[in-house]
């Protein structure tokens, strides 16, 4: 298959246009041609998929669009639609472009206050966001007929954005200082204790003015939404008790497992399905911010259960139990994303031949060899199968000859904010830092190289 390289000169403006600090030096391939550095490479993906999140941003309220269509393809009347948690991942993003030099310091500030000011006035439901807000209104998109309210999980994941960023601007000048005490008052009103559904040792997912609590969706663990129970317990305006996090997310324990798969422990309870392997984004959303490295509670090392969880997926692609065309150590990787017919949840075992590649791209940090074995395989021998202008498209099917040009924000965002981890720990070390935070997890028992004695 044609492999797709840019040539030397071409790269170095490329590299100079992005303001990458790394070499441009070329390596070898295997085909005797030049190829990117793997630290090229993996600024490129950075770069391209940071532009999904500042030029493809919805423009009143600075925030992510839901998704992107390449075909121009969309739903009715979703164009215009932007996301909360993509939208917290987005602002994520944008802190990884100013280190990065995609942006200046100034164009972010300028842009997040204008994210921060959307979203105060936006609609909110005892200081919870909805899954979507109409761009243009600041208006509830209902996500499903009784999903018109407040969203805690996706508010979790917006809270994560605007802890980092306020941390990344708590010393700037007097426009970065006032842009980072919005962010954190933001934050501080969201009523997680609302969330316990008239004071139990749970938090619900949803709450919707005209229908309450009839989506009755109490999230206890293993899954997506560890950030919401440690945020809840962190806020110092409207907090939760340690024991809504050991009864309702822990279950007393029961969320502990000795199962394992391919060698490898689970570690977790998997949704309480005994031997099951969830999605990957659910090692990666709540660890946006939230470094795994060395935390632990008595339920879990969090590194293990997120590497061990990344090592099934490569392990299941390999051994491609269903004989799918293109599964292996170089194609790898299964999650929520676009699908052969719709929008699936794959994981090891319930896979459609669908790969979403934003899976190992985000498990950067966990296995960082064998990832970038897959982003090399998808750039070089895929090439614009799978690339294109906000980076790698969300999902393919070799099996299917299936490679929509589509993108998810849900998706992007943990690619590029995943591999700065990796790569310098940026958003980790922002986030770990905050003084609620370390007192949050302090509260729930947790140890971690971040925490101040």
């Amino acid at each position: 298959m044609k492999r797709l390289f840019i040539p030397c000169l071409v790269l170095i403006l490329l590299m100079t246009a992005c303001g990458n600090s790394d070499k441009a030096n070329s390596s070898t391939s295997s085909s005797g041609q030049d190829s990117l550095t793997d630290d090229s490479l993996l600024t490129l993906v950075q770069r391209r998929t940071f532009d999904y999140f500042w030029e493809g941003a919805e423009p009143n309220s600075g925030l992510a669009r839901e998704r992107i269509h390449m075909d121009g393809d969309y739903p009715q009347n979703d164009q215009d639609i932007v996301t909360i948690g993509g939208g917290g991942f987005g602002v994520m993003a944008i802190l990884v472009g100013i280190e990065r030099k995609f942006i200046t310091r100034e164009e972010a500030v300028a842009r997040l206050s204008r994210v921060v000011a959307f979203l105060g006035k936006a609609d909110r439901f005892h200081g919870a966001w909805p899954h979507w807000l109409e761009g243009k209104t600041g208006k509830v998109k209902p996500f499903s007929k009784k999903d018109d309210g407040g969203d805690l999980v996706e508010t979790a994941f917006m809270a994560q954005g605007l802890i980092c960023v306020s941390e990344y601007f708590r010393n700037g000048n007097k426009q970065e200082q006032a842009l980072a005490n919005r962010a954190d008052s933001l934050w501080k009103t969201i009523d997680w204790s609302w969330y316990r559904k008239n004071g139990e040792n749970v938090l619900y997912w949803h709450w919707s003015p005209q229908y309450g609590w009839a989506m009755n969706f109490p999230v206890s663990g293993y899954n997506e939404c560890l950030i919401m129970y440690v945020l809840a317990a962190a806020s110092p305006t409207h907090g939760v008790p340690a024991e809504v996090y050991h009864e309702g997310w822990a279950r007393n324990g029961a969320v502990k497992t000795d199962d394992e798969q391919f060698g490898h422990q689970l570690v977790l309870s998997h949704n309480g399905s005994p031997g099951s392997v969830g999605p990957l984004f659910w090692a990666h959303y709540s660890y946006l911010g939230l470094d795994p490295t060395g935390l632990k509670d008595r339920y879990a090392d969090y590194w293990t259960l997120n590497k061990n969880h990344t090592l099934i997926n490569r392990a299941y692609a390999i051994q491609n139990p269903k004989g799918y065309k293109g599964y292996g150590e170089k194609s790898w990787g299964f999650t929520a994303s676009y699908s052969v017919n719709g929008y699936a949840g794959h994981k090891p075992g319930e896979d459609l031949g669908v790969i979403s590649p934003t899976a190992a791209i985000s498990s950067y940090p966990y296995t960082p060899e064998y990832s970038m074995q897959v982003i090399r395989h998808l750039y070089e021998d895929l090439g614009n199968k799978v690339w294109g202008k906000y980076g790698f498209y969300d999902a393919f099917s070799e099996t299917e000859h299936w490679y929509p040009q589509r993108y998810l924000a849900i998706d992007q965002g943990p690619e590029i904010v995943m591999i700065e981890n990796g790569r310098s720990g940026l958003l980790w070390n922002l986030f770990m830092k905050n003084q609620d935070v370390q007192n949050g997890l302090k509260k729930l028992g947790f140890e971690s190289p971040h925490l101040k004695r």
